[in-house]
């Protein structure tokens, strides 16, 4: 070969390696990135190009579906049946405003495309057939679901929020918020779905804020029930029955003489734990919270979840603070105010755990998932999260909380023939209580050989008049209407 045609080949070799290996780079390095590139329209298109699996609840009922649609290149559309009832926990699955909550987590499934889902495409491929997404089954209980979102609705321009769970196992059985917005308005490419997106956007209220999980308030009242635990715990009382050496008045730790007042005269002095719960005395949780210490109460409320910033649902919620605070701020931080703060899926965990014998379990709301074969890819089991209290500590909160409910400010939670157990709260809110308080109730309900659902609702605000926001009128009758969907369900 003469030297010109031998530099010609060698020139072609050196072309077809760097060919070799920039398509090798660009396949095998740079593909996660390109696939994931916003920019990539292959992408997007190919998520549309078949029907998303399905987002099911308890009983087999999918909240979810898929409709052909004639916008621009995708094929299908994602649609959703009692879209704001559901928002909470399906979150959007929109072609032009993305993912969210589980919609989001579980895309791969969901379209058909996670690597769990292999042998299913592989299948697919040799039928012929067209790729299918998998359905994520959720542990969340439709009339629990649809009691707590009614029970919010009710009177217009409420907002707030209620999480449920089961106790025994850390099933999330409801979420919901309000106000709230259907998924299905901004699920397109249309000009419709952008102007709802735009006015979504600029609402006030906030109808795309997940109030159940990403909202944190002042716990008000319900939070003593985590300083009553913290009380027993650390041994600085025995039982919820002893008197419980508190003056009234009870001043702020180092300050001059600020007095941490009680809701009007109620007779506070020196009273058991459990009276205190049941009516309610700040005097009395403020002492024992300045008793404990900071580091102390701190402890115990992160036994509950508080300052948990990894709590995999798996959204995951915003974290719930009890903070590291000073002396007199501590004393506020155990009644649920200063700078104490909690989601309403936090303070569901607090009643859970006292409902549960002193075991916090998980909490999560997907039980399986489903190929499209309807095998199952992944089933979820229950975990054992912590253990604020001993069963014996906890069998005495449990049944001050029933005290509250039977004969204190929770009377409008009970249910003939089931132990109820519940704390009423009233958070502050604004400087010096200038803004409309947060209504508060937490609760369990009892039956047989344990207890199958525990509740918390906040009410942040509504049409009510001032003087009557209070948890016992406003939170609690909700959070009866979803014990008893859940204790229907169990007959």
């Amino acid at each position: 070969m003469n030297k010109p045609l031998r530099r010609v080949a060698i020139f072609c070799g050196l072309l077809v390696l760097a060919l070799l290996v920039r398509t090798n780079w660009v396949q095998f390095v740079q593909g996660d990135d390109l696939k994931n590139d916003p920019h990539n329209r292959r992408v997007a298109i190919e998520r549309y190009s078949t029907p998303r699996g399905n987002i099911v609840v308890a009983g087999g009922k999918s909240v979810t579906g898929s409709t052909v649609t004639d916008t621009g290149d995708f094929k299908y559309e994602r649609t959703y049946k009692d879209g704001p009832m559901w928002a909470p926990v399906t979150g959007r699955a929109s072609q032009a405003f993305g993912q969210t909550q589980l919609e989001k987590l579980y895309d791969g499934i969901l379209t058909g495309t996670d690597d769990s889902l292999f042998f299913s495409r592989t299948v697919d491929m040799f039928t012929g057939e067209k790729q299918k997404g998998g359905d994520v089954v959720t542990t969340l209980n439709p009339a629990a679901q649809k009691a707590a979102y009614a029970g919010l609705t009710k009177n217009p321009g409420t907002k707030g929020a209620v999480a449920a769970i089961n106790p025994q196992t850390g099933a999330i059985l409801a979420l919901a918020s309000a106000p709230s917005y259907d998924p299905s308005d901004i699920a397109g490419m249309g000009s419709k779905d952008g102007k709802e997106w735009t006015k979504l956007l600029k609402s006030k209220d906030q109808p795309m804020l997940n109030r159940a999980l990403r909202q944190t308030y002042p716990p008000g009242s319900t939070f003593k029930i985590v300083t009553a635990s913290a009380g027993l715990e650390n041994g600085l009382y025995d039982n919820v029955d002893e008197h419980t050496k508190s003056p009234v008045p009870f001043y702020l730790p180092d300050t001059n003489h600020q007095p941490l007042n009680n809701e009007g005269n109620i007779p506070c002095e020196n009273v058991s734990i459990r009276e205190a719960l049941r009516l309610s005395c700040n005097s009395v949780f403020g002492k024992m919270s300045a008793d404990l210490g900071n580091d102390k109460m701190r402890a115990e409320a992160e036994k509950f979840g508080f300052n948990n910033a990894e709590i995999d649902t798996p959204v995951w919620p915003a974290e719930s603070v009890y903070p590291k605070d000073n002396r007199p701020q501590n004393a506020m931080d155990g009644i649920g105010q200063a700078s104490n703060r909690a989601t309403p899926l936090q303070m569901a965990m607090v009643a859970a755990a006292v409902a549960n014998n002193g075991k916090l379990m998980q909490p999560h709301m997907v039980d399986q998932l489903v190929a499209p074969n309807l095998n199952v890819i992944k089933q979820f089991s229950p975990k054992v999260m912590s253990t604020p209290l001993t069963p014996e500590h906890a069998a005495m909160l449990q049944d001050a909380m029933k005290t509250v409910v039977d004969k204190g400010t929770g009377t409008s939670a009970q249910i003939p023939g089931v132990d109820v157990g519940g704390k009423t709260g009233t958070a502050q809110n604004g400087e010096n209580n200038s803004k409309t308080p947060y209504a508060w109730f937490i609760s369990y309900a009892k039956q047989g050989s344990g207890s199958p659902v525990a509740v918390a609702v906040v009410i942040e605000s509504s049409n009510t008049l001032r003087d009557d926001v209070a948890g016992g009128k406003l939170a609690a009758p909700i959070a009866k209407a979803v014990m008893e969907a859940v204790l229907d369900g169990k007959k």
